[in-house]
């Protein structure tokens, strides 16, 4: 666990004297920062920023390291994310990096800008002079730091380790750290910075990757997989498998019991919803005599407002017929001025007008609405000018006769209609009497006759909608679903009225546009109506049998359940495919790491696992041992025999095994080789440095300020610090 943080007072810091240095263990995860020659840093935090707007003011803030959670509500972070000064391991966003610094100086007790004490900062290894330098400009223009030095974070582990006997002087460091990670080899306790490694695969890569997967596996708790509370996953659950195939063979081929074993559970918060009781006998009787009250009432205002209908029908037919017995009596000279105040303009509008209200009369008192075609004019009446040849009329009058054929074949055609629904509701309802006393005489035999009709007719609709859909002409080589041009999907009538559509295209497309002239035109449209389809698009009668059925069952079958099959409305009695909706329990708010827990830290020793075509940590310590200088007898055993691994992606269980087994595949037989990890893999490079910097000569391995402005930059490419002075 970090140290609690112990920043100082102003009058804290004056107390140190101004040659004691000040330690900033830099990392690419924590900034650590505090005096030389002390155990633990004074501060440690996160080193990224965060510049959120206040939700009252709107002034942007700027907040460093962690937060409190408390706090955060007041401001709105959805326009802002953090940010870090580091790319992978090196320091490029000085600008944020000059937010951390203040940060840290102000909390260690520096008031101001100038800060009175040598730097010593730790750097990656190979950190490009670039950075190096542009960290020097800063250190010595805004804060105006005496001397910095510069040294690599790996190094100050190793050398802290050596100090407290766990490596010895020649041997080889693996630092696995946040955002990459090095190995760097050591003879006689200097790095040998010429055969180091880097590979870009760390702390961040493993959460960033553990993230992902929890985020496929549990799309519905995205909100709580949260990049803090995924890294809280890692540390505590994660680890390194010895045999990554074997690992991953258990949870494919093994057993229940043996996979279980190495899952782990994550409960989210969750409430029990509160269960209902069963309603007592008393309650059940209650709710039936409400509901037995409430359609009382709703029956009595329906038979008042029906009582009240028929009052205003009767009271507007014996008005009619008053009318129409005034009009009688009205000679023929004054009819128009008669009728004129009535607001009508015939006789035969008031007969129809009567013939309405007189069906809607008998339609709400419930008795059955005939079709009465007496009292309906006649068509010499209606369209007086239909039999009148046309050599005797007017271009007004041959217009106007037009327009009544027109009217006259809408008119049968609605009239046809008419009819021919009336019929159908006779036969619908004389079909439910005959089905009604059926069922009486056994309702077990009819409805299991119903249902074997239902079936049989689902089966005929279907049949017949996809032969429309794919045409009649199939064979072995025709598939249902494809293949088949439109002109094969149209019945008889249909293609007789493209034929006549396209020969009156033909006839009529070069000249004037006088469709509707003649006689025979009008015979043409009638035979283009889709009136006269006997096949069309419309239901067919096993269609409207099929409804008729569905609708039956629906009222006397509880179990029947009509269910559209794939959008063509087909209804089936599938009871088993339709979905049932359980109340959530405990278990649908756990995340379950299983195979997780291994295969994310694996990419450390298989980045291709992330698409990173790099080498892994063991694959990395050959390379770094094969590139050591030849001239040096029994090297790579010295160097094999004290692998210290550090950094904060050393702590999983299991990673040293992994490594020294990694290792030992690509050494001689029988080489010594040995691994171990640091006393405090993240701790021990501040400490490390501390040390350094307390010692005597330290103050001869800095770049002081006159050293910068006397020989500039470009000094800091032939700078390097002795780790053992």
């Amino acid at each position: 666990m970090p140290p609690i943080s112990r920043p100082l007072r102003q009058s804290d810091y004056n107390l140190f004297p101004k040659d004691k240095p000040i330690v900033i263990d830099n990392g690419g995860s924590n900034f650590r920062i505090g005096w030389a020659g002390e155990s633990d840093p004074r501060l440690t935090f996160r080193n990224v920023v965060q510049r959120p707007r206040h939700k009252a003011t709107g002034e942007t803030v700027t907040i460093v390291g962690d937060h409190d959670p408390s706090l955060m509500k007041y401001f709105d972070c959805t326009r802002s994310s953090y940010r870090s000064p580091f790319d992978n391991n090196v320091v490029y966003q000085f600008e944020i990096m000059e937010y951390i610094l203040d940060y840290g100086f102000e909390r260690l007790g520096a008031d101001g800008s100038q800060v009175d004490h040598p730097i010593l900062i730790t750097e990656c290894a190979c950190n490009p002079v670039q950075s190096r330098s542009k960290m020097a400009e800063l250190l010595f223009e805004t804060y105006g730091v005496p001397s910095v030095a510069f040294g690599v974070d790996a190094a100050f582990s190793y050398k802290h380790n050596q100090q407290l006997g766990v490596c010895d002087k020649d041997g080889l460091v693996v630092n696995s750290g946040f955002n990459t990670s090095h190995v760097i080899p050591f003879v006689n306790g200097e790095p040998v910075i010429e055969a180091c490694c880097r590979t870009n695969v760390g702390g961040f890569h493993i959460t960033d990757y553990l993230k992902q997967l929890l985020s496929l596996k549990y799309p519905m708790h995205l909100p709580s997989l949260t990049w803090e509370k995924v890294e809280d996953l890692k540390v505590e659950h994660c680890y390194v498998a010895q045999d990554y195939a074997s690992e991953v063979r258990l949870f494919q081929k093994g057993t229940k019991e043996e996979a279980e074993q190495k899952m782990r559970c994550w409960q989210l918060p969750w409430i029990r919803p509160p269960q209902e009781e069963s309603p007592s006998e008393e309650e059940i009787a209650r709710r039936v005599a409400l509901k037995e009250k409430q359609g009382q009432r709703l029956r009595e205002m329906a038979a008042a407002k029906r009582s009240s209908r028929i009052t205003e029908l009767e009271t507007e037919l014996q008005g009619l017929e008053f009318l129409l017995q005034q009009l009688l009596k009205v000679p023929e000279d004054e009819i128009a001025s008669f009728l004129s105040e009535t607001g009508y303009i015939s006789k035969q509008e008031i007969e129809s007008a009567i013939l309405r209200v007189s069906q809607s009369l008998r339609k709400a008192k419930g008795e059955l609405v005939e079709v009465d075609e007496k009292m309906e004019p006649s068509s010499a009446e209606k369209y007086p000018l239909l039999n009148v040849p046309d050599n005797l009329l007017t271009p007004e009058q041959l217009k106007e006769k037009r327009k009544q054929q027109f009217l006259k074949t809408t008119s049968e055609g609605r009239q046809r209609a008419k009819l021919k629904r009336f019929e159908e509701e006779l036969q619908r309802e004389k079909q439910n009497q005959q089905d009604e006393e059926k069922r009486l005489e056994n309702p077990e035999l009819y409805l299991e006759q119903l249902r074997a009709k239902h079936k049989e007719l689902s089966e005929k609709v279907e049949q017949r909608k996809r032969l429309k859909t794919n045409g009649s002409r199939t064979n072995g080589n025709q598939s249902l679903s494809g293949g088949v041009g439109r002109g094969e999907r149209l019945n008889a009538a249909q293609k007789e009225r493209m034929r006549l559509l396209t020969t009156a295209a033909f006839d009529r497309g070069k000249g004037e546009d006088t469709f509707g002239a003649k006689d025979e035109d009008w015979q043409l449209y009638k035979l283009m109506s889709k009136d006269n389809d006997d096949d069309d698009d419309g239901p067919d009668e096993d269609e409207t049998e099929l409804a008729r059925v569905t609708s039956r069952l629906q009222d006397i079958d509880p179990t029947f359940v009509a269910k559209s099959e794939m959008g063509q409305g087909v209804l089936q009695t599938i009871p088993e495919l339709v979905p049932r909706f359980r109340p959530l329990t405990a278990e649908d708010f756990q995340i379950v790491l299983g195979v997780e827990r291994f295969r994310c830290p694996e990419i450390l020793f298989q980045p291709n696992m992330v698409g990173i075509d790099q080498a892994g940590l063991d694959e990395m310590v050959g390379v770094s041992v094969r590139r050591l200088p030849s001239k040096i007898d029994d090297i790579e055993s010295k160097i094999t025999n004290s692998i210290l691994m550090t950094g904060g992606s050393c702590l999983f269980p299991g990673m040293d095994g992994r490594l020294e087994a990694g290792v030992r595949k690509i050494q001689p037989f029988l080489s010594p080789i040995r691994v171990i990890r640091a006393s405090d893999p993240i701790f021990d490079a501040w400490r490390g440095a501390a040390t350094y910097a307390a010692s005597v000569l330290f103050s001869g391995q800095t770049f002081s300020r006159q050293d910068y402005y006397e020989k500039g930059e470009d000094w800091l490419w032939k700078y390097q610090i002795k780790y053992t002075l």
